[in-house]
């Protein structure tokens, strides 16, 4: 039955030839299984999302030939061989009555590799290679080279085909000035810029007929200083329409752009407001995309008339049921996508496979299952930070019994003051999944209960999982015990009130969660879009080239004069996400945080800290703070491990407990999950 509460996103949409089940597309996202000879895991990957009803499947991308891969090796549909290949994957997606489009991407000048074309001679700032500028034979084999992986991907069972033409890669950067500086009649003018996204979309509908999705994704704002003005976006959309798209999808932002656009800290469904603009200037359907994590999200964007149909990539990651929890009136039951890139795009930046934070079965559909035991066991987990909850969870559903021991009156460990990082709301929604799951699964939860090791040698466990987590480090600081003094627990927990004037020392990821805290007292403007918008210097693109404005970007005023400090020289937050730790040195430059690494903690006295710099230990002076806040590391907590151990008691240690690195819960739900689908 139809839940009542999604009329809009579960309804089907009408494409004239073919009809989707519902608005929900999963967009395209790299994962690495689209490399080499993994086709039968990608299969897998994309059965399971059908199977969870989504409306249509956009694969991550494959190039239509060597020079358009965006790495060596990369995905690619060039020749029949692979058509075969590829069959694997479109006869599992219709084998759960599911509908799969192939993503056709050129890299241009974001390609990582030295055979890189684009139109000009230009090198991206994002890659080490510089591109060969095409010769005007060499652009019309790059379109013919569109058309025939189009025709290839009919052939191999793909219900149709998405064209990039976003993001910045080889058809963007035909379209703006400061990437394509050509003179020939791929060049000049817009109109000239334009014809190449409108010969590739006109060219492929000739060749795959009339009953065969193209969705063209349409850089709808640029992001960047030179990019497309409105009336240039609009006119292209309209040549697209008119060269035979059935659908356009919205692109947001250059890859190279400055503006953050998909991170935890984005307001969901920031930019919807750009489709609704392009919804008055086309007729045909429009999936507006990023941040859209929750039903309830999707359902307000669809009826405040802002596009047709929903793209939701990361989201298919973190739960493969998103549709079905929807329409089964089950949504509490998602697993939602955070927005943390950690374990999806910062693994394909890092040329690793993809995976996500809260969901590590994702892309490892064939080999991590959670298998009914056919030998029951009891087991006592200790801990329910996501190391704890996350093992808890998988014993349950596997059939053994699991007491869950937290000595706090409340679930989720330290994820409890990670929710509180202006930026990162998402992470109440995470606890919410936990804790309902747990419910669900009738895993026996012990709060405000310390456990003993006699307390669980006395009550006869098969094994007992310790997530215990992690305590800070102590920096062994001379005056550390000073009132002005506080511990990052004291303040993000505790809610100890804090000076104007500040100091922390430890520049990890906790550092700049206590700055980005601090700069605001806890105020979010991922929560105001308005302001969110000022701050980064978002603009109507119709106001400004590429929606973008520098000059008028408004930060808010800091609560605080913060200075943030590193014993080690160099980058602070190197250890920070790879795409998202700019994000973060950003927020604070913006806000006038002091960022020194090199120092020497001397001393804490009334008169602040004292540092120096250096192994001389130069420059010796005191930085006047109300308050020191000691950011400086965590060690592991495991004082029950021994003792048990030593009882004849089965134990395993995961998350912080095992190894204390900057609260990283990657991989401690995926080191819970595992352990738990073995034991």
């Amino acid at each position: 039955m139809t839940d009542t509460n999604y009329p809009r996103l579960l309804a089907p949409l009408d494409l004239g030839f073919t009809e989707l089940k519902n608005r929900v597309l999963m967009g395209s996202m790299h994962t690495g299984l689209e490399d080499g000879n993994k086709h039968e895991r990608l299969a897998a990957y994309f059965a399971e999302r059908a199977r969870g009803g989504v409306g249509l499947i956009v694969t991550g991308g494959y190039a239509p030939n060597r020079v358009g891969g965006v790495k060596p090796f990369a995905g690619k549909l060039t020749t029949q061989k692979e058509v075969s290949r590829h069959r694997l994957i479109t006869r599992a997606v219709h084998a759960e009555d599911g509908k799969i489009a192939m993503q056709i991407l050129h890299a241009g000048r974001y390609a990582y590799h030295p055979l890189s074309v684009a139109p000009s001679r230009i090198r991206s700032p994002i890659t080490p290679f510089t591109p060969r500028a095409l010769s005007t034979s060499g652009v019309e084999k790059q379109i013919a080279a569109f058309v025939r992986c189009a025709r290839l991907a009919r052939d191999a069972g793909y219900d149709g085909v998405e064209i990039m033409g976003s993001e910045g890669y080889f058809i963007n950067e035909f379209l703006v000035t400061h990437t394509n500086q050509r003179t020939d009649e791929w060049g000049g003018d817009f109109s000239q810029r334009m014809r190449l996204p409108v010969e590739i979309v006109e060219r492929t509908r000739e060749a795959v007929g009339t009953d065969f999705i193209i969705i063209y994704r349409l850089s709808m704002i640029d992001l960047i200083p030179d990019g497309n003005r409105w009336a240039e976006t609009v006119m292209l959309a309209k040549a697209i329409e008119s060269a035979g798209a059935t659908i356009i999808n919205t692109g947001i932002g250059w890859h190279e752009a400055r503006v953050p656009t998909i991170a935890t800290s984005v307001p969901r469904g920031a930019f919807a407001w750009v489709t609704k603009k392009m919804k008055q200037e086309v007729t045909i359907p429009l999936i507006t995309s990023n941040r859209i994590n929750l039903p309830a999200t999707a359902e307000q964007i669809l009826s405040e008339g802002c596009a047709d149909m929903v793209s939701l990539a990361r989201p298919m990651l973190a739960d493969p049921d998103f549709v079905k929890k929807a329409q089964e009136s089950r949504a509490d039951e998602i697993n939602v996508c955070i927005a943390c890139n950690q374990a999806c795009l910062d693994h394909t930046f890092a040329n690793k496979m993809s995976t996500c934070l809260v969901n590590p079965r994702a892309c490892n559909e064939t080999e991590l299952n959670y298998i009914a035991t056919k030998s029951p066991l009891r087991f006592a987990v200790v801990g329910s930070g996501p190391a704890g909850m996350s093992a808890a969870l998988v014993l349950s559903e596997r059939g053994h019994e699991v007491d869950l021991f937290e000595a706090a009156a409340e679930l989720g460990g330290q994820l409890n003051m990670a929710k509180v990082i202006p930026g990162k709301e998402e992470f109440h929604e995470m606890l919410r999944y936990f804790r309902r799951q747990i419910e669900l699964k009738s895993v026996a939860i012990h709060l405000n209960k310390r456990v003993a090791a006699n307390d669980l040698i006395s009550a006869t466990y098969d094994g007992v999982v310790i997530a215990t987590g992690v305590v800070p480090r102590d920096p062994d600081i001379e005056g550390q015990e000073h009132p002005k003094v506080l511990s990052y627990i004291d303040v993000l927990r505790e809610r100890v009130p804090v000076g104007k004037r500040v100091a922390i020392i430890g520049a990890g990821g906790i550092g700049f969660d206590v700055a980005e805290f601090l700069l605001q007292d806890g105020e979010s403007p991922t929560l105001h879009l308005d302001q969110w918008l000022a701050e980064w210097g978002v603009v109507d693109p119709s106001e400004e080239r590429g929606g973008i404005a520098a000059n008028r970007m408004q930060p808010r005023v800091p609560a605080r004069e913060i200075t943030l400090l590193q014993r080690k020289i160099g980058k602070l937050g190197a250890g920070l996400g790879k795409t998202t730790g700019w994000i973060h040195r950003a927020i604070l430059q913006m806000n006038d945080v002091r960022m020194i690494g090199g120092v020497n903690y001397e001393r804490i006295g009334d008169e602040g800290l004292l540092v120096s710099y250096g192994e001389k230990r130069k420059d010796p002076h005191w930085i006047d703070v109300d308050n020191i806040i000691l950011c400086a590391g965590q060690l592991p907590l495991r004082d029950l491990q021994e003792p048990l151990a030593s009882a004849g008691i089965p134990v395993y240690v995961v998350g912080g407990a095992d190894v204390a690195t900057e609260l990283d819960a990657k991989r401690a739900i995926d080191q819970g999950s595992r352990l738990a689908a073995r034991l």
